[in-house]
């Protein structure tokens, strides 16, 4: 069983102006509302690849009760923890001239309902694969990836863990399967700049060293390149298309190279994350089945 964790959920709500006059009233041409997180991004591009996925987390008042039965209602399968106080976020995502965000603060998670969690990864079993994706809500731990992955160290489960700076380094001692950092994310890890595939080659085999088993890079217009758990270099370039969304394409990415690594093999994995990438990049919401396929043509 597959399993994603979104530690703090929302729903993403979009709108389109020509142009935002703050202390105005202004006029939208165009809106929509997306499930946001990480983690539930990558269960939803796993559900357009056919694979079934187990989402975990909070969620809290009317709008966590929207969240669990819109993505029900998409086919995802969902295990939330209910909190009591407060409401899931909601974040406005206005996109003008310029675009701007506003994102909301989430719902206190407290000691009980982070104890509820651990009793839900104890149900966990050897031969899963858990997707830790996103960065820690302020009232929970900073230390939370860690003490999730200490907590399930006797198990033979394939975490996947996709954050940043420390914490992703300090979950490499539990040799997690795969991490996911772009090449800027690569850079800030060592406090270097990295601006040729040698370079970031050099670094993404360091963090092998330190315990990743696979390390897979996205490297914007260069493409993705991955050291896989046996050492070896494979790479891949991009897919033609117009940008139109960053958002979850790394996520998508995720998604698209777990899905191919079960189905295939290495090789297959990046192609497939890289399509499902750009099926993302290239559209205004998530990756669909269709759009992977296309793109996936393009590099098989």
């Amino acid at each position: 069983m597959i399993y994603t964790i979104t530690l703090n959920p929302a729903i993403d709500y979009v709108i389109h102006a020509d142009e935002i006059q703050t202390g105005q009233v202004n006029r939208v041409h165009k809106e929509e509302i997306y499930f946001g997180g990480k983690g539930l991004n990558v269960s939803m591009v796993l559900k357009e690849l056919g694979l079934a996925s187990r989402a975990l987390g909070f969620v809290a008042g009317f709008t966590g009760e929207a969240i669990e039965k819109g993505l029900q209602e998409k086919g995802i399968e969902t295990d939330f923890i209910r909190l009591q106080n407060g409401f899931s976020r909601i974040n406005v995502k206005i996109k003008s001239d310029v675009e701007t965000e506003l994102n909301g603060q989430g719902p206190e998670i407290n000691k009980e309902a982070i104890a509820q969690l651990f009793q839900k990864l104890d149900a966990l079993q050897d031969g899963d694969i858990l997707i830790l994706a996103g960065s820690i809500p302020g009232t929970m731990p900073a230390d939370s990836y860690e003490t999730i992955l200490a907590h399930l160290s006797d198990k033979k489960i394939r975490v996947i863990v996709d954050a940043t700076n420390n914490l992703l380094l300090n979950t490499l001692k539990y040799r997690p399967f795969l991490i996911k950092p772009n090449h800027h994310e690569l850079g800030e890890l060592f406090g270097v700049q990295l601006t040729d595939i040698e370079k970031i080659t050099f670094y993404a085999r360091k963090l092998q060293e330190m315990g990743a088993e696979n390390v897979l890079v996205s490297m914007a217009e260069n493409g993705a390149l991955l050291i896989d758990a046996s050492g070896n270099y494979h790479r891949c370039g991009v897919c033609e298309g117009i940008v139109k969304n960053a958002v979850g394409a790394g996520d998508s990415m995720l998604a698209g190279f777990l899905a191919g690594f079960l189905k295939e093999d290495y090789a297959y994995a990046l192609k497939l994350g890289t399509a499902a990438g750009g099926a993302t990049a290239f559209s205004d919401g998530l990756a669909q089945k269709a759009e992977i396929a296309r793109l996936l043509a393009q590099l098989l």
